[in-house]
């Protein structure tokens, strides 16, 4: 659905993307994950047509976007700080917004006037951050796209907006089998939504794998043992990290889950518990390596 390949994009000296490669399936959801500064409001702008590459391919749907104006009628870009015209209210906005898409779907608009419970007549800009944010999801659902961009999405939403907004979302990737990219620093926010996950670090994608291939191939251990910890136990396997406290090990390993346990239990520990591992910890580890910031990479 999306491809990009070998992007490439300069801001004078600035090397802002650097022979970026992605490729999205129709009908997922893709976490793009970054510090500020990374790039990834520029390769969103790549993708919704505002910029021009330098080098490389930018397709959706197997169509070039830029000066495209069919194409990006089937995309909806929500930024982090949505755009209203000053003197329109809601209900303005949303005939704006009929004229523009030819997707848009009026009775869509006026059902899910019970999910977003805000007087259509009040104009946009008279709204708080998080309500003009609950505006923008509104009316971009309601444009029934094949593509959905996401900018930092749900910042300025309460907990309950947010899995709303979620659930309208996924559903429309079940059932209408829209493609959803989601740019965001937070890990958590993207860990239940996110098939694929990718890091964008100087402007280049440093990881990107499927999310359940992720999960299933590194493993968080806690061990202890009566004794001292037998010598060498853990030099056959591919240990990411190992902390120890007293007879109290903790383990994160790449592997097999039950040849991982097998080579262990061997050592007869008193206890072996396999933890929940979250996907800030499996990139913290996988990017360990690497020498790039962590720090600043996750939050």
């Amino acid at each position: 659905m999306i491809e990009v390949t070998n992007l490439n994009k300069s801001f004078g000296s600035v090397k802002a993307l650097d022979d970026l490669s992605i490729r999205i399936k129709k009908a997922s959801v893709y976490g793009l994950l970054g510090p500020n500064g990374a790039g990834k409001t520029t390769l969103i702008k790549h993708l919704v047509g505002i910029y021009k590459q330098d080098e490389g391919v930018i397709t959706v749907g197997g169509e070039s976007v830029y000066e495209n104006p069919i194409v990006k009628s089937s995309i909806v870009y929500i930024p982090d700080n949505p755009y209203f015209f000053s003197q329109y209210s809601i209900e303005e906005t949303a005939k704006l917004y009929a004229t523009i898409y030819p997707t848009w779907n009026q009775e869509r608009f006026q059902a899910l006037g019970e999910v977003f419970p805000i007087d259509k007549r009040i104009r946009v800009t008279k709204l708080s951050k998080g309500m003009q944010k609950q505006v923008a999801f509104w009316l971009g659902i309601c444009v029934m796209p094949e593509v959905m961009i996401l900018d930092e999405p749900v910042d300025g939403l309460d907990p309950v907006m947010r899995k709303k907004v979620w659930n309208l979302m996924l559903q429309d990737v079940a059932e209408r089998q829209t493609t959803i990219l989601v740019a965001s620093h937070n890990l958590r926010e993207l860990e239940d939504v996110c098939d694929h996950v990718g890091i964008l670090h100087h402007g280049k994608i440093v990881v990107e794998r499927e999310l359940d291939n992720m999960k299933s191939d590194i493993h968080k251990l806690q061990i202890a043992f009566l004794e001292e910890i037998p010598e060498g136990l853990f030099e056959e396997l591919e240990v990411l990290h190992c902390t120890q406290n007293g007879s109290v090990v903790l383990l994160i390993a790449r592997g097999d889950k039950g040849r991982l346990v097998s080579m262990i239990e061997k050592a007869k520990p008193a206890v072996l518990d396999i933890l929940p591992l979250t996907l800030e910890e499996i990139f913290i580890y996988e990017l360990g390596g690497m020498g790039y910031d962590l720090k600043s990479i996750l939050i």
